[in-house]
């Protein structure tokens, strides 16, 4: 889809912090994290939600939520917790309409500054997080 931000990203017309791509799913730092890491995950193949997204391919996006919630855990981010999160429809706050599954670090004790960063919404070295999220999924293998 021409007019689809992710889909641009996923061709490599638009930039993005690429940290993650299989066959089916590209993860990128979201330019609004919400926390240090936050991920964005999306199919390959552009859906604009739930309804027309094919279940293998959602199948797809959850496994690598799951991959790359377990590495943001175990390597050097060491989140103590990951949230994740997908938005259906604009009543659901989705606001890119392309399938996209949030994986959010989340450390203990941080609900202050969780609170906080759905406020800001900033990483100050994003260049930085996305080796370190990178350097992470190579530690997990």
């Amino acid at each position: 889809m021409s007019s689809c931000i992710f889909c641009a990203i996923i061709a490599g017309t638009a930039p993005g912090r690429i940290v993650y791509s299989d066959d089916d799913v590209v993860g990128f730092l979201d330019i609004r994290p919400v926390t240090r890491g936050h991920t964005l995950l999306v199919p390959r193949v552009h859906s604009s939600g739930l309804d027309d997204l094919d279940p293998t391919l959602g199948a797809a996006l959850f496994a690598a939520g799951q991959r790359v919630g377990s590495a943001l855990k175990a390597g050097p981010m060491s989140a103590d917790g990951v949230n994740l999160a997908l938005n259906d429809g604009r009543a659901a706050f989705q606001t890119v309409f392309h399938t996209h599954l949030h994986v959010v670090p989340r450390h203990a004790g941080d609900k202050l500054s969780f609170a906080k960063g759905l406020v800001v919404r900033r990483d100050p070295d994003p260049d930085e997080t996305a080796d370190l999220v990178r350097a992470s999924l190579e530690a997990a293998g």
